[in-house]
């Protein structure tokens, strides 16, 4: 009788990123006075945040170690006193801010990010405004000039 070995499960990797290992937070709540009218930075309104970011989580999981992989509750107040913090106009502008804090971390190799803002000032019922961007680590200028030669 002849015995074929059956492969594990697939496991499909993020082609850019060439890792399938990510972190997301979801629904952070933060008070902020972002917008382009003068009561959305005197009043300020609620915004909603959530950030996926990628990593290779293989050494903080092999060790058991949160120094080898962002910490989530640190992430999240990072992005929370971005938010809090000084206003910009637009949530395109606040969404790129969070996403180069995601990115500040050496570990992560891509970072998305979502502000949502369900009290935007729109004279019509709707349920959500949310902008999302997704920005990659960039490539290190020294390894792309060797790569060059």
């Amino acid at each position: 009788m002849t015995r074929f070995m059956t492969p594990g499960p697939a496991v499909a990797t993020d082609q850019a990123t060439g890792s399938v290992d990510h972190i997301t937070l979801t629904g952070l709540r933060v008070r902020g006075r972002h917008g382009v009218l003068p009561a959305e930075r005197e009043l300020g309104q609620e915004f909603v945040v959530d950030a996926v970011i990628w990593l290779d989580m293989s050494p903080a999981a092999h060790g058991d170690d949160v120094t080898l992989t962002v910490h989530y509750g640190e992430l999240a107040e990072t992005l929370a006193g971005i938010v809090g913090g000084e206003p910009v106009d637009l949530i395109e502008t606040l969404a790129y801010r969070l996403a180069d804090a995601c990115l500040a971390h050496d570990r992560v190799t891509r970072a998305r990010v979502t502000v949502h803002k369900p009290a935007a000032p729109i004279p019509l019922a709707f349920t959500d405004v949310a902008v999302t961007v997704t920005r990659d680590r960039p490539a290190d200028p020294a390894v792309e000039a060797g790569a060059r030669r």
